[in-house]
């Protein structure tokens, strides 16, 4: 029977869908695209500069669409994946959901929480499934992880603890808009600390209130924030503190400490170690391999080849990605509670994100 399931899902008709935006973080999304398990076609790509088009059709013999019009009236397209800078994102969403394209985009949503929750209530007015790429769920220590604290093997989640020791050097600021509200809607915790952040909620649940500091360091010439650090109230009732920077030379893996009432779990990037209150243990998952140091991109592209296999197989079952652009409003939402409570000095409350019904 086992096979006869496998047969079924290998008998799935590829998602045809086209790649919007070139930049860094593409690479893994590339990589993942050539692999059949992805169960994707590539009916082509789009990008403002046509020099970065040119150089990626010619390696992987992908069409170029010239206008992001000429992708809307494809009715062979049935998906596109967006990977520009957020500033560039409300138009093409607003456009591609109204042809009835489903939408997998790279995280963040939209620079700030108000711009994000347009774009999920857009992709929901016309029926059209929204998949946020937040590739840290899928490693194999986070997955492991989440069943251990849904079967409530940790206990009741007491304390929670998050350390993001990242490192960019000056030259990755250098790029126009990088570390800017304008492009990028802030600095560190939208750009970087975004994926632990949601990993964490993923585990723990909302959080309700928080307090944080939020600064540049002498490290880096930019306009938002290098290094943040804030205590969490969560919903369940349990606590936590956050510290996040990339100004942490030479870069560490980020980690995620949660503290049961049965156990404690430390998740060092993908790497998993658990230690029960009667002494025995649990270590799984993978070397802790991040994109924490200089090159933001070290890290290999299997999380993206199941998030984007989760997302195709989504469209063919009709059902809700693993990872919907509802849900990742709640690290928006954590996000600017933090910003906020910053810039006013004083404990702010994380805005609850409502269901859709």
């Amino acid at each position: 029977m086992r096979k006869e399931g496998r047969s079924r899902v290998q008998a799935i008709e590829p998602v045809r869908l086209v790649l919007i935006g070139l930049g860094m973080a593409t690479r893994p999304h590339l990589e993942a695209f050539a692999d059949p398990s992805s169960f994707i076609e590539v009916a082509g790509i789009h990008n403002r500069g046509r020099a970065k088009a040119d150089a990626v059709a010619e390696r992987h013999g992908y069409r170029i669409y010239d206008m992001l019009e000429d992708i809307a009236a494809d009715a062979g397209v049935e998906a596109v994946v967006i990977a520009t800078p957020p500033d560039q994102r409300s138009e093409i969403v607003e456009m591609m959901a109204r042809a009835g394209k489903h939408i997998l985009i790279e995280k963040p949503l939209e620079r700030t929480l108000a711009a994000a929750r347009h774009l999920v209530e857009t992709c929901e007015s016309h029926q059209v499934h929204l998949g946020v790429v937040l590739q840290h769920r899928f490693r194999v220590g986070a997955k492991r992880l989440h069943n251990l604290v849904a079967g409530g093997a940790l206990g009741e989640i007491a304390l929670v603890r998050v350390e993001v020791p990242w490192w960019r050097d000056q030259a990755y600021y250098d790029e126009p808009g990088r570390g800017t509200y304008g492009r990028d809607g802030g600095g560190v915790l939208i750009s970087q600390a975004i994926h632990t952040l949601d990993l964490m909620l993923s585990l723990t649940g909302a959080a309700e209130t928080v307090q944080s500091f939020c600064a540049t360091t002498r490290l880096h010439s930019m306009e938002a924030e290098d290094f943040a650090t804030a205590g969490v109230r969560f919903e369940s009732g349990a606590i936590g503190s956050i510290v996040a920077t990339t100004a942490s030379f030479p870069g560490s893996p980020e980690s995620i400490i949660i503290d049961g009432t049965l156990a404690t779990a430390t998740l060092r990037a993908g790497w998993l170690e658990v230690i029960w209150r009667d002494g025995s243990r649990e270590e799984t998952g993978e070397p802790a391999v991040t994109g924490a140091g200089a090159d933001p991109m070290a890290f290999p592209s299997d999380w993206h080849r199941e998030l984007i296999a989760d997302f195709a197989l989504a469209i063919r079952q009709n059902r809700p990605p693993r990872i919907t652009g509802r849900e990742a409003l709640s690290v928006h939402a954590l996000i600017e509670a933090m910003t906020r409570s910053s810039l006013e000095g004083r404990v702010a409350r994380v805005e609850p994100v409502r269901a859709r019904f």
